[in-house]
């Protein structure tokens, strides 16, 4: 684990909700790769990085809906799909596997 996200998770408590992000796998390029971490706040803030951008947007989005179900969820982020990339600046051209977690 990261050790910024550990400090973080043990300075919130296990009364602050958040979801913990993972990379576990990824596929061409990626702005990050496999066992990079960031924090999503039940407020919106973030803590730590997956890429950043609008991909990392998409998936701070993700998060919260996860949070809210309280379900943890495995979420592709594709960013290959031509046109769709380019118009939201997703330059990298890979795929990213990424582990939703409610804590």
């Amino acid at each position: 684990m990261d050790p910024e996200v550990i400090r973080a998770i043990a300075a919130a408590g296990s009364d602050v909700p958040m979801v913990l992000v993972t990379i576990t796998r990824t596929w061409g390029s990626s702005p990050r790769k496999a066992g990079s971490q960031m924090l999503v706040f039940a407020d919106g803030r973030t803590m730590g990085t997956i890429g950043g951008g609008c991909g990392e947007a998409e998936v701070r989005i993700r998060a919260l809906q996860a949070l809210a179900r309280k379900q943890m969820e495995v979420y592709r982020l594709d960013m290959t799909t031509g046109t769709t990339a380019e118009e939201e600046g997703m330059v990298c051209g890979g795929v990213m596997e990424i582990l939703l977690e409610p804590l």
